[in-house]
């Protein structure tokens, strides 16, 4: 299963370099083994040829990658799990993801994602990449996901997420009080050092993420949150850079903040909430089909909820102390 062909026109800085090393600093959100593992199969094409690792490049070619699962991670079976339906038409569906739901077939999780409950919900799906995924959310991140039915949808949707026309809004809680909102625009790439994480970094790809205060707390900020790009884990390390890191994030926030004097109740809350409190709340884009702009809403999930009305208490109760 494959997506799109990514193309890139190779400049005199790439001259003399190899291919698997042009390939890591260009792609560095991908391991070094997954890269040669596609230059293996033929995935890598330099002016529409196959080459091998150690090519040296000349710095003027044209370089197409196509990005395919490793073997390993092809193999998905249908399984009955309850999917949060939104809307299903024809063309797409438009799946309101819980967390803790992988999206897709990994190292790790090999069945129980959401492709797998797709497949189950639509046997039809098999025959579309990825069961009509076209864009991912993080395990743990909640919210809306449109799944394309047919061949035709499939790369209309795509071609709308690579031109950034799909409109994708988040709320979120933050560490910190924020006095507005604002923009990040910074290149996001693997992080040097640990491979598991990403990090803004001068070499990474173009994100850019928007975000707009709704609510100041004592020790926190709630925000909606608008992407432009979609890198992995863009919205928890742009905010986790202007040191408003997610509440709950594993990986980017660092110590929890607690407001003083806060109630046992909110203390207990923040300590145990171990997932980013971050929910895809309203997705956009034109209709495959009929060409008319759709948008859907999914209401923020029970936990943040309860988080802010926590939060909430939290500011009268200090009010009414002072």
């Amino acid at each position: 299963m494959s997506e799109a062909p990514i193309i890139k026109i190779l400049t005199e800085d790439f001259a003399g370099k190899r291919l698997d090393v042009v390939l890591a600093e260009l792609f560095p959100e991908y391991s070094r083994s997954r890269l040669k593992i596609w230059i293996d199969q033929g995935q890598v094409l330099i002016n529409g040829k196959s080459a091998k690792p150690k090519k040296k490049m000349a710095g003027d070619e044209e370089l197409q990658l196509t990005i395919q699962d490793i073997e390993s991670e092809r193999i998905c079976e249908a399984e009955d799990i309850p999917l949060d339906i939104i809307h299903q038409d024809e063309a797409i569906i438009v799946v309101n993801k819980p967390a803790g739901l992988v999206v897709h077939p990994a190292a790790g999780h090999y069945s129980g994602t959401l492709q797998n409950g797709l497949l189950h919900f639509d046997a039809s799906l098999s025959a579309i990449p990825r069961a009509g995924i076209v864009h991912r959310l993080d395990k743990d991140t909640t919210g809306l996901m449109v799944v394309a039915r047919n061949l035709s949808s499939h790369k209309y949707l795509v071609n709308q997420i690579q031109r950034h026309d799909v409109e994708r809004e988040y709320q979120a809680v933050v560490h910190g009080v924020m006095t507005g909102g604002g923009m990040v625009d910074k290149p996001i790439g693997r992080h040097p050092q640990d491979r598991i994480k990403m990090a803004v970094r001068e070499n990474g790809r173009e994100a850019v993420t928007h975000y707009r205060l709704q609510e100041r707390f004592r020790e926190h900020s709630h925000v909606k949150v608008r992407l432009e790009t979609g890198r992995t884990h863009q919205i928890r390390v742009h905010m986790s850079h202007i040191r408003h890191s997610i509440v709950g994030d594993p990986v980017y926030s660092g110590r929890q903040r607690i407001p003083a004097g806060a109630s046992d109740e909110l203390v207990q809350y923040l300590q145990a909430f171990k997932r980013q409190a971050l929910h895809a709340w309203r997705l956009s884009f034109v209709h495959p089909e009929n060409g008319e702009d759709v948008s859907y809403e999914a209401p923020l999930p029970a936990d943040m909820q309860q988080l802010l009305s926590l939060l909430h208490a939290d500011v009268l109760a200090s009010k009414s102390k002072s």
